[in-house]
């Protein structure tokens, strides 16, 4: 399946582009997303149409992650969490600490946007999490995960 992507999406293209897709990765993903358009000649017509009004709307988009990566950037998370006396902790803290760590923080993180290489923290220690705000912004914090005596 041929589409014409509407936004510049990781490892498949650009806006603008004409990519061939798996047909259920298409049908199921970009097309209701509103991310592709089928590659007809008639969609073809359209797109050139609205081409400067999508650029327009991608470069806001960048420069709206931009800002907020700027925000975020060198932030430091702190996270209390019950650990053994060897800084194993009992359970792990993952994304949804994470996040709330952040919210308390007052920084406007989303779920999909934080990424815990190598899984979730499992022992006491000073962690960096990668957060991908645009396809093409990313930034990262730091997570600080201390020893607590009580239940966190």
């Amino acid at each position: 399946m041929e589409v014409i992507l509407l936004e510049k999406i990781k490892k498949l293209g650009d806006l603008g582009e004409t990519v061939k897709v798996k047909p259920g990765f298409g049908r199921n993903y970009l097309l209701p997303q509103g991310k592709a358009l089928p590659a007809t000649a008639a969609n073809v017509k359209v797109f050139e149409a609205r081409k400067a009004e999508l650029v327009k709307k991608a470069s806001e988009s960048v420069n709206a992650a931009k800002i907020r990566a700027e925000k975020i950037a060198g932030q430091t998370l702190t996270i209390k969490a019950l650990a053994s006396e060897e800084g194993k902790l009992y359970g792990s803290v993952g994304v949804a600490e994470v996040l709330d760590a952040a919210t308390a923080l007052g920084l406007d993180l989303h779920r999909n946007e934080l990424e815990i290489v190598g899984g979730p923290i499992r022992a006491v220690g000073s962690y960096s999490v990668a957060v991908h705000l645009h396809s093409e912004v990313e930034t990262s914090v730091t997570v600080v995960v201390e020893e607590s005596r009580s239940a966190a």
